[in-house]
């Protein structure tokens, strides 16, 4: 089932099931999302779970009529969530690695244990990942919210379009110079084609 009109008609009337569904079709992009904007994985979590309570508060009186409109709505209350963060210490954002990446269907599901790893491989794991948030803080944050639609979200590209207000040109433009730097950046590194935390199974587009 997708954010349609119907799935959010239901979350509107505050059906739990309704709910559940948008939570767990957005729970991945909402965390991605933050990840990278904050200094840490508990942070992170601590913020998107502030950001769903949000939405079981305000969905209600969303004017959002299809996907892209939820999409773009419940990750202006992720960057308002990420704002508040920052403004509550008074400082600017210093990105550190996160792991394990919570949005990698192959590595998590939500009652899987994780168990111990190798402490060399878990030290390998931070540096790479480290380097991939690095890659994408730069970015701009219009490239950002492309590829958290497209990538993480799987949206085709004319609801990404939709979510972030851009036409559809735009945002192949903006996915392909943003694919185009993070390859760049990570080559720079020699990292395997594993550090990078999203994989799409689609060819990529060309502006």
């Amino acid at each position: 089932m997708t954010a349609n009109n119907s799935l959010l008609d239901c979350a509107r009337r505050g059906e739990s099931e309704a709910l559940s569904t948008l939570y767990r079709q957005f729970l991945p992009g909402v965390f991605a999302y933050i990840a990278v904007r904050v200094p840490d994985r508990a942070t992170a979590e601590d913020l998107t779970s502030e950001v769903f309570l949000k939405m079981v508060e305000g969905i209600s009186r969303i004017r959002a009529s299809d996907e892209a409109g939820f999409a773009a709505w419940i990750l202006q209350i992720a960057r308002i969530a990420v704002a508040g963060y920052y403004r509550k210490r008074e400082h600017q954002p210093v990105f550190v690695s996160l792991e394990p990446r919570l949005w990698e269907a192959e590595e998590y599901r939500e009652d899987q244990v994780i168990p111990a790893a190798d402490p060399v491989r878990q030290a390998e794991s931070r540096d790479e990942w480290n380097a991939v948030v690095n890659a994408i803080n730069s970015l701009t944050e219009d490239q950002r919210q492309v590829l958290v639609g497209r990538l993480i979200l799987g949206y085709d590209v004319n609801t990404v379009a939709r979510m972030i207000g851009k036409k559809a040109s735009a945002v192949k433009a903006l996915q392909f110079r943003a694919l185009h730097r993070l390859q760049r950046l990570l080559g720079e590194q020699n990292l395997p084609e594993r550090a990078f935390p999203v994989h799409t199974g689609r060819k990529e587009e060309a502006p």
